[in-house]
C-alpha cells in the first residue's frame, strides 16, 4: 500500500472532492446513488459502477489520512 503514500495528499483531496461533489447541479451523484442504495434501487450496472467511480478516491483518501496519523503516531512512541 506504500503507492497510497506516494500519491500527493492536495491531489487526493481535490479529485475526492472533486468526484464526491461531480455533477454539483442539480444533484451530486454519490448523493443520488448513497440514496438508491438505501432505498435498494442500485441494480443497473452503470449505478453500481458510478456508485464506485465516485466513492473510490473517498476511500483512498480515508486510507492515506488513516495511515499518515498511524505514522505519526508511532514516531511520537
Amino acid at each position: 500500500m506504500r503507492w497510497i503514500d506516494r500519491i500527493p495528499l492536495l491531489w487526493l483531496l481535490a479529485i475526492a472532492v472533486y468526484l464526491a461533489g461531480a455533477p454539483f447541479v442539480p444533484e451530486p451523484h454519490l448523493t443520488e446513488k448513497w440514496r438508491m442504495l438505501l432505498d435498494s434501487n442500485l441494480r443497473k450496472p452503470i449505478d453500481i459502477f458510478d456508485f464506485f467511480l465516485h466513492t473510490t478516491p473517498l476511500v483512498v483518501l480515508a486510507i492515506r489520512l488513516w495511515r499518515d496519523a498511524l505514522r505519526r503516531r508511532q514516531g511520537k512512541d
